[in-house]
């Protein structure tokens, strides 16, 4: 589709053509009616981006035109000689502009989150180009979501959210950590919560059944939650069981995924799709064909990425085995400190350990500590023990050390990226690249120097296709009537600074980003404005009380 059809169809629905205006007359007869569709909704918006190459988030071409926006819409997209005047003008001229980035998978609660206004800008995202991300992923989205969303607006913020109510949340606020099902009182109790997050404007429920305590949680468990978040309209999103070989193996997480999917009649969204660790690498095309083999059946699978062949977690997470922080952290140095419980733990982080790629492959990096931005195997040089020991040692100091793991593989990476389904998600975690700079590694490294996929692909899976999946109201398009949410960025330069060794490094490129109209960056610097929105999802007519 070109970028003239698309506005040929935003305007008939908006019903700013006249009724002899068609398809074919289109580029003839009517272009120039389009083009000023725009102005006569203002004949002078607030702000223009002139001459500009733009991209809409859509799959038609790119057009060499001007945007125009007043107040927190956008009123104009086409040629320049048709475009509206406007009060103030951003040169667009050599750079490349589109939607805001969409990041459906974040931890920014260090920014968002912070009593420090400037850090609630959210500048990692902001410098990146990003003006939506996702919150409350993995199942740790707060079944309060009304509340959070109350708090986090009245503190302003500086990029647009949308909130998942978290399984794991669920779980833990109703059987605290505890290795055990739930009795049917709790299980409807836990149904209640769920209900209530997706009334409340949740986009949908979150999993993390890789981790503890929601690991303990049985398939029928996750389903009869899943289902309150289907009947108002909501999505699953996962951090499925098993990445790896730790528990019931990548394959049969994954046809996991796919059985909740089926049974509570809801979407399923694979969070950072992978094969992780050294017996995995070079299995993702078998998942692949599995995820094809589901949606030729009609059931709804899609899937989001970060462009990083190490992934991240916490120390625990990555090595502790599961019945070994059966009651929380207390728990487990309970176990760590009785030696027959120690004996098992040990054997078994052992082997987790060469499921990662050993000790060299462990990249500590949480904040401020003796070891940030040393490998497992220097502490285990330093301290004179085994890789194992130091771990131990690492996690007896601390509840949850975050980690860089280097376990996948170009070949997989490439091949999940170039699925017409995936979408890009960082995963921005404290201390991991992807935090700051997940979008311009995808544009710099797979775009520009490997070609994996082209310019237009990239910008869809940052913006349109992800709005598409997750039902984002007139976001990720740059049409007349959509949310100004809008990036400008130099395509000489766009370019990630942060990487493993210095991870909290600003990108560089982004000469604007408008969030709901308002500039947030511009002149390639942040303007401390913060505009962000709480993005609410609206369940169905008669799901909600």
């Amino acid at each position: 589709m070109t970028l003239l059809a698309a506005l040929f169809q935003d305007a008939v629905r908006l019903r700013r053509l006249p009724m002899k205006c068609t398809p074919a007359l289109l580029a003839a007869v009517c272009a120039g009616f389009i083009a000023n569709a725009g102005a006569a909704v203002a004949q002078t918006a607030d702000l223009a981006i002139r001459g500009g190459t733009i991209y809409t988030g859509g799959d038609e071409a790119p057009l060499v035109g001007d945007i125009a926006v007043t107040a927190d819409k956008i009123v104009y997209v086409g040629p320049s000689a048709g475009a509206p005047a406007a009060t103030a003008n951003i040169a667009g001229q050599g750079m490349i502009v589109a939607p805001g980035f969409i990041d459906v998978h974040t931890h920014p609660e260090s920014f968002i989150r912070s009593p420090d206004a400037a850090k609630r800008l959210n500048a990692p995202w902001q410098m990146q180009g990003v003006s939506t991300i996702f919150i409350g992923v993995d199942g740790r989205g707060d079944p309060a979501v009304a509340a959070d969303h109350a708090r986090l607006e009245a503190e302003k913020i500086g990029t647009n959210i949308a909130s998942y109510v978290g399984f794991g949340a669920v779980r833990e606020a109703v059987l605290g950590h505890n290795a055990r099902a739930p009795t049917p009182p709790e299980l409807e109790r836990m149904k209640e919560l769920v209900a209530k997050g997706m009334c409340e404007g949740a986009i949908g429920l979150s999993a993390g059944l890789f981790y503890a305590p929601q690991s303990f949680a049985k398939t029928d468990e996750v389903v009869a939650l899943a289902r309150e978040a289907a009947r108002r309209g909501g999505i699953y999103d996962t951090h499925q069981r098993d990445e790896s070989s730790y528990s019931i193996g990548l394959m049969n997480s994954a046809r996991e995924v796919l059985q909740i999917g089926r049974e509570a009649e809801i979407p399923v969204h694979f969070a950072h799709l992978k094969a992780l660790g050294v017996d995995l690498q070079g299995q993702v095309p078998d998942v692949i064909r599995l995820i094809e083999a589901a949606r030729a059946t009609g059931q709804r699978v899609t899937a989001d990425q970060y462009p990083w062949l190490a992934s991240s977690t916490s120390l625990d997470a990555a090595l502790v085995p599961r019945w070994a922080v059966d009651g929380g952290y207390p728990a487990m140095i309970q176990r760590f400190d009785d030696p027959a419980a120690m004996v098992r733990i040990r054997v078994e982080m052992i082997e987790n350990l060469r499921r990662r790629g050993g000790a060299e492959s462990i990249l500590l990096t949480s904040v401020e500590r003796p070891w940030t931005g040393k490998r497992l195997s220097e502490m285990a040089e330093t301290w004179k023990v085994e890789p194992v020991d130091a771990a131990v040692r690492i996690l007896r100091a601390n509840v949850r050390d975050s980690i860089a793991s280097f376990n996948m593989i170009d070949s997989d990476v490439d091949l999940v990226m170039k699925q017409p389904w995936v979408v890009t998600g960082s995963d921005g975690t404290d201390g991991h690249p992807r935090q700051y700079a997940t979008f311009p590694q995808k544009y710099a490294v797979y775009v520009q120097e490997r070609h994996v996929i082209d310019l237009k692909t990239f910008i869809r899976q940052s913006t349109g296709l992800s709005a598409d999946i997750f039902k984002l109201d007139r976001r990720g398009y740059l049409r007349p009537g959509y949310f100004a949410d809008v990036v400008v960025f130099d395509p000489a330069r766009y370019a990630p600074r942060a990487d493993y060794v210095r991870p909290r490094e600003l990108s560089v490129g982004v000469q604007t980003l408008l969030v709901n109209g308002a500039a947030s960056v511009l002149d390639g610097k942040l303007t401390a404005v913060a505009a962000g929105r709480a993005l609410k999802h609206t369940p169905p007519a008669g799901t909600c009380p």
